[in-house]
């Protein structure tokens, strides 16, 4: 059983920057793909980053590629998601995600943090 927590969230202006942090506990943080996914209001949760195990091999929606780095410190069994540029479109419920490695790109992740909100006002 994998726990994550998000943090860093909260209400900026467009053209700010966050960044997020997702805490891992309860498995061994390297062995698995960590993803970050977000939901913005009345719509589908979205894919947004992954990265895996290496650190070094990550992948990007096509709406935040150039502006979102995602990164991750497996001694802190932390993952942090860099948000640049923020756009009032970049609104939404963004949650942590992870999955043991052998699947890349990653489709079905098995653990799931509580999401922290990220407000961008125009």
């Amino acid at each position: 059983q994998v726990q994550l927590v998000e943090s860093g969230g909260g209400l900026v202006q467009a053209g700010d920057s966050l960044r997020l942090s997702c805490a891992a506990s309860g498995g061994t943080f390297r062995l698995y793909t960590m993803g970050w996914f977000r939901q913005a209001p009345g719509k589908e949760r979205e894919f947004v980053a992954a990265i895996k195990w290496s650190g070094g091999i990550t992948y990007y929606a096509d709406s935040v590629k150039g502006r979102f780095t995602i990164s991750r410190d497996n001694a802190k069994n932390t993952v942090y998601l860099q948000m640049n540029s923020l756009k009032p479109e970049d609104t939404a419920v963004y949650y942590c995600a992870a999955v043991p490695f052998g699947t890349w790109p990653p489709t079905n992740y098995n653990y799931w943090g509580q999401g922290t909100q990220v407000t961008v006002s125009s």
